[in-house]
């Protein structure tokens, strides 16, 4: 097969599932482990490769929440912020729609109104001075219980506070032990005030957690939905239903989800007409970046360049991007593939 990596570097790209701490490039999180050297998290970005090598999924969880108790102040989550939005911009990722714990800062006693300041203002310099378009999902920590459920969706729906920029509503963190059924209320409001849901299921759980996503949390997208392919019906409703799922090969095997990523179910999702978008989820923490992803996903699909564009198309569509600004995307991808097929 051809090397797509340089077709993949250049290709103009939306990303749907990434996780805003999770997405902190070793050198962010080194610096911001010194500043706070209460923490665990090592200080040299070369040990972090170490730190973050996973036995499970749930090592992986407590590991990324020793990485959010680095963000203590305003100044930390701006600088965070815009920092992540550069490293998309080298990848030639034109939009993406980050996901944001807000509980997680904000019971750590960051002001929440200078928070949501630090996140608008990095989003707005990252677009002027970057060419990243950002967009917010707010989700719960499942792990915090419906306490966090609670005050998410207050931060997501009170004027005062909710930012510009934010389009969705999701739920993460672990999926065993935390059904996704008791959080309807909070998602039930958040739809409500105008928000897209787009909850995790299907991850570490089976295809009922899917269901239970597609049934009680309304869900628009599916962050994951790896066990999908475990049933026949729901790959049939997905695909009929055009509910994407958000992929993340690489992810996958590194918390365990995938023993295998020769046998990673994305096959079987596309071969059942499921619009499958590809993602990095927390990519320095796996040793990756959406170009890897997408390559990932080429080659596991046996794609040819038009095949990686159409890819790349599945998530403009899935977006929550204005229809403009889907067109106009859409049509970067399609006049940088024709330029670099006329080579």
């Amino acid at each position: 097969m051809t090397d797509l990596h340089p077709f993949i570097a250049g290709l103009p790209k939306a990303e749907l599932h990434v996780h805003h701490v999770g997405s902190a490039s070793p050198r962010i999180v080194a610096e911001l482990a010194a500043h706070h050297p209460d923490s665990k998290v090592p200080t040299d970005p070369e040990a972090l490769a170490d730190y973050f090598t996973f036995t499970d999924f749930a090592h992986f969880v407590d590991v990324y929440l020793s990485v959010v108790d680095l963000i203590r102040t305003p100044e930390d989550v701006r600088l965070l912020t815009y920092e992540v939005a550069r490293d998309m911009a080298r990848q030639n990722i034109r939009y993406a729609e980050l996901t944001i714990t807000p509980f997680s800062s904000t019971r750590r006693g960051i002001d929440e109104r200078a928070f949501m300041d630090a996140i608008e203002d990095a989003r707005k310099a990252a677009e002027k001075e970057l060419g990243t378009v950002l967009r917010w999902c707010f989700d719960i920590p499942g792990e915090a219980g419906l306490e966090s459920a609670a005050e998410t969706v207050r931060l997501a729906t009170t004027d005062r506070l909710r930012p510009e920029g934010l389009v969705s509503f999701g739920l993460g963190g672990p999926e065993i032990g935390v059904p996704r059924p008791q959080f309807k209320p909070y998602f039930d409001r958040a739809i409500a005030a105008g928000l897209r849901s787009v909850p995790h299921s299907g991850e570490s759980t089976g295809p009922q957690s899917i269901w239970d996503a597609l049934n009680d949390l309304r869900a628009e997208r599916i962050g994951h939905g790896t066990s999908a392919t475990q049933d026949p019906d729901l790959l049939k409703y997905l695909a009929d239903h055009r509910i994407a799922l958000e992929v993340c090969p690489t992810s996958n095997l590194a918390t365990r989800v995938v023993a295998d990523i020769e046998r990673h179910p994305i096959r079987e999702m596309v071969q059942a007409g499921v619009l499958v978008t590809v993602n990095s989820d927390d990519p320095p923490m796996f040793g990756t970046d959406l170009n890897n992803e997408y390559a990932v996903a080429a080659r596991l699909l046996e794609l040819d360049e038009r095949g990686v564009a159409a890819l790349a198309k599945n998530a403009v569509e899935a977006s929550f991007l204005d229809p403009a600004g889907k067109t106009r995307l859409a049509g970067e991808i399609d006049a940088y593939t024709e330029q670099w097929l006329a080579r």
